[in-house]
């Protein structure tokens, strides 16, 4: 692993090379010790049902969105890929038995689609507007007329350059997930997919 993937523990300061992308600690007894020391259960709770409700709404008026031109399309699906994936982190974070038990009650096939779709979407929330830009990503369904309006839900996913040899491998994992999931499928299939089984997770969570 290169320095670039080095990091600082969040608990000690100790720097440490992460095995996951979201480790944040150096060990089991530093991410104890900060969860003790920042526990606010109900403030998570509250911010967690306020963002679950977030992501219901924007996947609902998802599919009705009519944009007249590629700067509304990118700002619309630049959200609804933020909630899915604030979401999804915000679960795997606080409740990761219950994420995992959901995830392993689906059929075999689904639970695949679903890990690889999430997989996509964090590699467009992690490269669109930052490494690419949104019209490396997205594109209007042929002989769409931008003039007259067109269904966001409609438009497709395109299949952007590939990561360069030198970004870690978590980032070519997701964007093989995105070529399979993702490329050539109109972008509201991703979101209900991802949104329906979040929405099990949170409603087991309580």
């Amino acid at each position: 692993m290169g320095l670039a993937e080095v990091r600082r523990c969040d608990q000690c300061g100790t720097a440490f090379e992460p095995r996951r992308e979201h480790d944040r600690f150096c060990c089991a007894g530093c991410r104890i010790g900060w969860n003790h020391q920042n526990s606010r259960l109900s403030t998570q709770s509250s911010a967690l049902a306020w963002s679950v409700a977030a992501l219901r709404d924007t996947v609902q008026q998802l599919a009705g969105v009519t944009v007249t031109g590629p700067p509304e399309a990118y700002a619309v699906i630049s959200e609804a890929v933020w909630r899915v994936t604030i979401v999804d982190a915000t679960m795997i974070r606080y409740h990761p038995g219950i994420y995992r038990q959901t995830a392993a009650g689906q059929p075999l096939q689904q639970r695949q689609v679903t890990e690889k779709t999430l997989a996509g979407l964090r590699y467009v929330r992690n490269q669109m507007g930052y490494r690419h830009p949104p019209s490396a990503f997205i594109q209007p369904a042929g002989g769409a007329d931008l003039s007259s309006g067109s269904l966001v839900a409609e438009w497709i996913w395109k299949s952007p350059p590939a990561p360069p040899p030198s970004r870690p491998g978590w980032d070519m994992d997701r964007y093989q997930a995105y070529l399979t999931q993702l490329a050539g499928h109109v972008t509201v299939d991703a979101f209900q997919q991802t949104a329906a089984f979040l929405l099990q997770v949170s409603a087991q969570a309580g």
